[in-house]
């Protein structure tokens, strides 16, 4: 998984490439550890991630809550297939889809 960073001001934007699983959740959380704290929005741009498991959306729940809520966490440019997951698991109402 390839993982690019960019910070603007107070929110962090993230944009992620290949698949978000369990072995790559925690390439992206130990990535993001030191920027967690320091932000107070997160911005994931998932336009070129194929495929999330249920542990990256263990921990995008927990940035959500990390960070205060649904209204911290934006996810922009799902493909049909994450839209899906993202609905079945009624993920929405920890995250802005957008």
């Amino acid at each position: 998984m390839e993982i690019i960073k960019t910070k603007k001001e107070s929110k962090l934007v993230v944009t992620l490439k290949g698949q978000l699983d369990s072995t790559t959740s925690k390439e992206l959380e130990t990535n993001l550890k030191d920027e967690i704290g320091a932000v107070k929005d997160i911005e994931f741009d998932f336009k070129k991630l194929d495929y999330i498991s249920s542990a990256g959306l263990r921990l995008l729940l927990s940035y959500s809550k990390t960070l205060g809520g649904k209204a911290h966490i934006v996810v922009k440019n799902s493909n049909d297939v994450l839209k899906e997951i993202f609905k079945v698991t009624s993920f929405a109402t920890f995250a802005t889809i957008e």
